[in-house]
């Protein structure tokens, strides 16, 4: 009946409109046995003006209709730190979620895109929820397995929607999975055996946490510097994120690498939350945070993922850069097992950086899943 009616797109607006754009993935994921459903807390956070990324983040997000049904949502938005920091005029496009229908993907993206030329944007990307240190990447292969924490999921008609409206590929990103109970190859070995004495390892000491979440910020964002796309973190964003290292994580899920008293190299890993969360149908109340809390805290779940990690420029592509590298990977390893994980996912990975894939796969590790980034000129 709802393909009868005409089509209509919204501005987001108001919490009955809030409320639908977030319920929408409820009614379209709801026979596929890999989606997640996100905590809606979480979710409605994302687009709060307390979310710190609003600092350098301009935003626009509708609703598709037919008739009172909800068929599709999406955002539009312009990072004026990407455009600082590349000098390019690209505007993002995220959140897209739509039933199997070309007209309402050509409505929600000509809509988006009307209003990215609008704010002085020649190129549109995405998906981004809401910047590149968020969720980003469509998925386009990797559908068989459930994602993990801060990682997305997508229906298999979302990727040749796209195409179909004259978007490729920008890049890919990719999501390694291994078992921790890895053994390094021999000539890593060998490298980690000749650097170690160089290096001084120690996880975040929450006693300071603001001291070494400003440590862990700095590195990162010298790291990645010169990387496709990169966008620094802030220190509000890093901040926000070190109170969820907080709440979350153990300490030594996290780990700084100094050599000389100096911070080289960094290491975050989460755990899997969307083990924990996957039966509360996004829902803490009213015995969700109970149960949330004894699954991180008690049961711990299997799978943890590698979400940050940095080396300095300067020692990168060197063999003492792919020592720290190891080092800090095996450090973090070692609280996983302690709390009985027993799968690591790394991700994302930029598709062209073979020198940490190489690492990664070294390790026994295999591509599981990737995550494309599109883009358009407008």
């Amino acid at each position: 009946m709802s393909q009868l009616q005409a089509l209509r797109i919204e501005p987001l607006s108001g919490r009955p409109g809030r409320q639908a754009f977030w319920a929408l993935p409820q009614r379209l994921y709801q026979h596929d046995p890999h989606w997640v459903p996100p905590l809606l807390l979480e979710r409605h956070e994302l687009l709060s003006p307390r979310n710190p990324v609003f600092e350098h983040l301009r935003l626009q997000a509708w609703l598709a209709k037919r008739g009172d049904t909800v068929v599709g949502r999406i955002s539009a938005q312009v990072d004026t730190l990407h455009a600082t920091t590349h000098g390019e005029q690209v505007g993002y496009f995220g959140l897209l979620e739509a039933e199997d229908d070309a007209e309402v993907f050509a409505a929600l993206l000509g809509t988006a895109e009307g209003w990215l030329r609008q704010q002085g944007a020649t190129e549109v990307r995405g998906p981004f929820n809401l910047s590149i240190n968020e969720e980003c990447g469509l998925l386009v292969d990797g559908f068989d397995a459930p994602p993990m924490v801060m990682m997305g999921h997508a229906l298999p008609y979302y990727g040749p929607r796209l195409e179909a409206l004259g978007y490729a590929k920008a890049k890919d990103m990719l999501a390694y999975i291994v078992g921790t109970d890895f053994e390094f190859p021999p000539a890593a070995r060998r490298v980690i055996a000749r650097e170690r004495d160089k290096v001084s390892l120690r996880p975040v000491d929450f006693r300071h946490l603001d001291r070494d979440i400003a440590i862990l910020r700095d590195i990162f964002n010298d790291a990645w510097a010169g990387n496709w796309g990169f966008v620094p973190f802030t220190e509000a964003e890093f901040k926000q994120l070190g109170q969820l290292v907080r709440w979350l994580v153990d300490p030594g899920f996290v780990q700084i690498a100094e050599i000389d008293g100096e911070p080289v190299a960094m290491i975050a890993v989460l755990p899997n939350l969307n083990e924990a969360i996957a039966d509360l149908d996004g829902r803490l109340a009213p015995f969700g945070w109970a149960k949330l809390l004894w699954r991180l805290k008690v049961r711990h779940p299997k799978g943890v993922r590698v979400a940050l990690m940095g080396v300095r420029p300067h020692l990168q592509r060197t063999r003492l850069g792919s020592a720290l590298a190891m080092l800090v990977i095996d450090a973090a390893r070692q609280t996983a097992l302690r709390r009985g994980a027993t799968q690591a996912e790394m991700s994302w990975i930029l598709e062209d950086n073979r020198g940490m894939c190489s690492i990664i796969e070294s390790l026994g590790s295999r591509c599981y899943k990737r995550y494309r980034v599109y883009g358009k000129a407008l």
